[in-house]
């Protein structure tokens, strides 16, 4: 049989930290980072840092056939804007690396071949067209487990190829916990005798986790539900290597409605869609860590730092989550909301120049208007294209009941502010509004029977952000009268 180098395992086993909660992200490099996957990142992070432990990045990349060039970069990029800082990773470096999954393929082997040793697993020497790989659904089965060890070292001495399999017990049941769903049971007659090392010589995803899982410490595996059939196969590994075995804390998975989960290929959005759509990456985190952990109470709006000082395992949900794009929406705008003005603009400016070309209108001013009026910054642009060309629109667009104006009504109040507005001096908001005011007082009349028809002849739009003040100081003195004349001309008709 093989060597194995047991001064390098012995190297790693001493590096392993112990004392310390520590957590674990390891994503594949798909390209994206999905809802699902942003959770488990959420969960991975707090359930360290609630507890002062160690969050570390592992790049998951042994299956080439999924890898997409760019990606390991997304992850990083998704992670920092987030705000889910790894403390170990392959960018950042740390004490039991290295941290992507293809660099560490030399020590997969040793321990598949510990496990032959120890009775746990076997050689299996079937050609690949006679048995079926890890994602197969029938059972494997084959005479490989009986070879005595005299044919086993002939064959390898022979070259012969072989993949190394886990050697599952035939009776009896294996009995796990889950943070979540408890204790369960599987009777050991359901399990397969699943490959851990492929004729290539890599691991399969389930036997580099746990290699790398236990050489790095990790206290606390979190996952999708998906995974808890193969929790038993996990714990037998341990069980066989005479490690401790992590907590579990398997997730119900984000669905896109009752029956459907979310998938990027069913167009669902990905963590950066929903950045490209306008949402705020607090206000994304915040909602998605609501997806199915509750904190108790009606509070939904937390930060990063309210999530850590305040989540517990308990909180999470055994019932899958939906995830509801009107509900995030609602968090977002509270989100804009709290916003300063200065961090409003800077996130409102490039979607506010999607709509407004001309640079003579100061993305400044328009700014303000927005804030408490938009729920995602993508609504931003439909709400600004009157700004550059005033729509074509109806007469009709006076009429309002509940400001008792009328066509004949605004054509009056059109006419006696077009001299007013020409004679401000000082174009500001300011003295837009005192010249405005001073028209409504002296005749007595309710702002808005002054106001709706001067916002109508400056946006031509039933709804606008801002009011006629705000326009005129943004459209600038000459616009605005060029505006009031269409509006004159449009109600003289």
């Amino acid at each position: 049989m093989d060597k194995i180098d047991r001064a390098l395992l012995a190297d790693l086993e001493s590096r392993i930290p112990h004392g310390k909660v520590r957590t674990r992200f390891a994503p594949s490099p798909t390209g994206y980072m999905h809802i699902g996957n942003l959770r488990t990142a959420i969960y991975t992070y707090l359930i360290s840092k609630s507890q002062g432990g160690t969050f570390i990045l592992r790049i998951e990349d042994t299956d080439q056939t999924r890898f997409v060039e760019g990606a390991t970069e997304v992850i990083y990029r998704s992670l920092k804007r987030a705000g889910l800082r790894h403390d170990e990773g392959p960018d950042v470096g740390g004490p039991v690396g290295p941290y992507i999954q293809s660099e560490r393929k030399g020590v997969y082997g040793d321990y598949a071949r510990l496990l032959v040793e120890r009775g746990a697993a076997y050689f299996c020497f079937c050609d690949k067209s006679e048995h079926n790989d890890e994602d197969a659904p029938q059972k494997h089965e084959c005479s490989c487990p009986d070879l005595s060890r005299e044919e086993i070292e002939a064959r390898l001495a022979a070259g012969e190829p072989y993949a190394i399999r886990q050697k599952m017990p035939r009776e009896g049941s294996t009995t796990f916990t889950d943070a979540v769903f408890g204790e369960i049971t599987v009777e050991n007659k359901e399990l397969e005798d699943q490959i851990l090392l492929k004729r290539d010589g890599l691991p399969t995803y389930n036997f580099a986790n746990v290699i790398d899982d236990h050489l790095m410490g990790i206290t606390h595996v979190v996952r999708g539900t998906e995974y808890l059939s193969s929790a038993p196969k996990y714990n037998l590994l341990y069980q066989a290597f005479g490690w401790d075995v992590p907590t579990y804390v398997h997730c119900s998975p984000v669905m896109r409605d009752a029956q459907h989960k979310m998938s990027k290929r069913n167009g669902d959005p990905s963590y950066e869609d929903l950045l490209n759509e306008g949402y705020l990456s607090d206000a994304i985190v915040n909602y998605v860590a609501l997806l199915g952990w509750s904190p108790g109470g009606e509070q939904e709006i937390y930060s990063l730092d309210e999530l850590t000082k305040i989540f517990n395992i308990g909180g999470l949900s055994k019932s899958p989550a939906i995830f509801d794009k009107a509900k995030l929406s609602f968090i977002n705008s509270e989100y804009i909301k709290k916003l300063t003005p200065d961090e409003f603009l800077a996130e409102a400016e490039p979607y506010i120049r999607q709509a407004v070309k001309n640079p003579a209108l100061d993305p400044a001013l328009i700014a303000p208007l927005l804030q408490q009026r938009c729920e995602v910054l993508s609504e931003i642009p439909e709400k600004l294209t009157f700004f550059d060309e005033l729509p074509e629109y109806s007469p009709e667009l006076y009429v309002h009941k509940k400001m008792k104006t009328t066509v004949e009504s605004s054509l009056e109040t059109l006419k006696d502010l077009r001299p007013i507005i020409e004679k401000v001096e000082i174009w500001d908001a300011e003295h837009i509004h005192a010249a405005l005011f001073a028209y409504i007082e002296k005749k007595e009349l309710k702002n808005g029977f002054v106001l709706w028809p001067l916002r109508t002849a400056l946006s031509g739009e039933p709804v606008s952000p801002g009011g006629g003040v705000e326009l005129c100081h943004i459209l600038g003195k000459e616009e605005s009268l060029r505006r009031i004349d269409k509006g004159i001309e449009l109600l003289s008709k």
